[in-house]
């Protein structure tokens, strides 16, 4: 039995990215743990019904995926910063200390927008070996409509080199991603379901099985 964590920007990043892989650690009986960095508030003009809304959407789909713990770290949504990082840290920190996860699932560092990238960075202070010995594996997930909206630029490309057989698990992430109803919409939108299973087949033919999700292995300790 493993502790896994997977850390979200926004609700919905974590079934984009690797809803699969979260229910095949569910199914495995590992621990999940998710980590979720913002929120929305009414003084960002969302409505009481939306923010009640969004809280019941991260209780059904921790519950779907058979979540241990969800950690909400509350910055309002779309206002992360590098000063935002400088907060953030120790919050996560803290949380890592607790839940001492094994394995560590993050938004990817180069993606367009601006919440995941804090968000990685500030995960990232947090896998140093000699503070966090627990951890084995640290890896980056693609979020369709973020990642792949990032500058082309050789150093900010996502290098999948880590691929998840998600065949069994693919149907099941996407019901549960339509928890998520006001987060997609109809192809060609990006967060689409027709999008969302193109990739998984993309990503699969390239690794031989028939629906997959990538990854960018960052850390791997072999204890």
């Amino acid at each position: 039995m493993k502790n896994i964590i997977i850390i979200s920007a926004h609700p919905d990043d974590e079934i984009i990215g690797a809803g699969g892989t979260l229910l095949k650690h569910r199914d495995a009986g590992d621990n999940i743990f998710w980590l979720i960095t913002t929120n929305v508030f009414e003084h960002q003009g969302f409505s009481k019904e939306r923010i009640e809304s969004r809280q019941a959407e991260i209780k059904k789909v921790a519950t779907l995926l058979g979540v241990k713990e969800t950690f909400l770290l509350d910055y309002p949504t779309m206002s992360l910063s590098s000063s935002s990082v400088v907060t953030m840290t120790p919050k996560i920190s803290e949380v890592f200390q607790e839940v001492k996860p094994e394995i560590i699932y993050c938004l990817n560092r180069s993606d367009a927008h601006s919440d995941h990238r804090h968000t990685f960075d500030a995960v990232m202070a947090c896998t140093k070996s000699f503070r966090y010995s627990f951890i084995k594996q640290v890896l980056m997930y693609e979020c369709i409509s973020e990642t792949e909206f990032a500058p082309n630029l050789p150093e900010k490309v996502f290098m999948p080199n880590y691929f998840v057989d998600v065949s069994k698990h693919l149907k099941e992430k996407l019901e549960i991603m339509k928890v998520y109803e006001s987060e997609i919409a109809e192809h060609p939108f990006p967060r689409s379901l027709r999008n969302m299973e193109a990739l998984a087949t993309f990503r699969g033919a390239s690794v031989g099985v028939e629906y997959a999700e990538a990854f960018q292995l960052l850390k791997y300790i072999d204890k």
